[in-house]
């Protein structure tokens, strides 16, 4: 039993991961844009987080540098974009092949540091539970944070004013800005708080998730959130859901190693993308049911006046 609260916990962890980058990519989504550089922004972010906490020994510094970072990166992005007209999806690949060679040139300082002695958390008494505490109770704040939001972001998308306006930019722009709304500002701030929170991600993995730096450390996992905001037809508490089934499916090739069971390492290393793509093909069956629930404007730029 305990070897399969560690495999949850480790699920958790890995969910986690792929969740808050996706939640900021939806909200980039949810606002008409698409950000294909989540890849390069999450590489660049890692190696901001892990070269903070090196020299100064704080996580919080580390956290906040890989969201400057990605806040920067996506900035870039946005005035790109947004007030210059490029095209949304040409622009995101070369953030993302930007980010891939940047950090790989920062980062060569940075292949043998180490960092301080990690915390090891946990809740008091509910991590004494049987099974529980080892599997939900023992997890780094952000795990519980990442869930928190998950609610507000609920929230804050269809019971508040802001969020209201969010969804209208995404859905007509024409008609938002008809209305008196700034619609470039609106999708501008919606680019930034997704790039922070896949430098928030990207922070993650190199400080926490598997804290040592190495090139591509990233390993796909941009990819991945962006598939998680289809799959989970663009809502928060679905994209939780996606994260940890992905998640699930990365642990469990460990898992199945450490038990004994002959299967190529190789065939168990792309398990999670061939899960990825098998979910989009499925999902994709039903265009009419992917139309209904993503925003109208996504992807399409806008001029405003004309």
């Amino acid at each position: 039993m305990e070897t399969y609260a560690l495999l949850w916990a480790a699920t958790m962890n890995a969910g986690t991961v792929l969740a808050i980058a996706s939640l900021g990519l939806l909200i980039n989504e949810k606002a008409g844009i698409v950000n294909l550089g989540a890849e390069g922004m999450m590489l660049c972010s890692a190696i901001a987080g892990f070269a903070t906490v090196s020299h100064t020994g704080s996580d919080l510094l580390g956290f906040l540098a890989g969201m400057g970072a990605g806040a920067f990166m996506a900035g870039l992005f946005g005035v790109l974009v947004i007030w210059l007209g490029t095209n949304q999806y040409a622009t995101g690949l070369a953030l993302s092949l930007f980010g891939g060679g940047f950090s790989a040139f920062v980062g060569v300082n940075y292949v043998q540091a180490k960092l301080p002695e990690r915390v090891q958390y946990a809740i008091p008494y509910l991590s004494d539970i049987p099974w529980l505490g080892s599997a939900i109770f023992k997890h780094h704040p952000l795990v519980y944070v990442c869930i928190a939001f998950v609610l507000g972001l609920i929230y804050f998308l269809y019971k508040t004013r802001s969020g209201l306006i969010l969804r209208a930019v995404g859905e007509s722009p024409e008609s938002a800005h008809a209305l008196g709304y700034p619609v470039r500002r609106i999708r501008l701030m919606a680019v930034l708080v997704g790039g922070a929170l896949c430098g928030l991600s990207g922070a993650y993995i190199s400080i926490v998730y598997t804290p040592l730096w190495v090139e591509g450390m990233i390993a796909g996992k941009g990819w991945i959130a962006l598939a998680l905001t289809t799959f989970a037809t663009w809502r928060p508490a679905r994209i939780l859901l996606g994260a940890y089934l992905f998640g699930g499916v990365t642990m469990l090739q460990f898992h199945l190693q450490a038990t004994g069971i002959e299967i190529p390492s190789q065939f168990l290393s792309m398990l999670p993308y061939v899960s990825t793509i098998v979910v989009l093909a499925l999902i994709s069956k039903n265009p009419q049911w992917l139309r209904v629930n993503m925003p109208a404007s996504i992807g399409k730029p806008f001029f405003p006046g004309s």
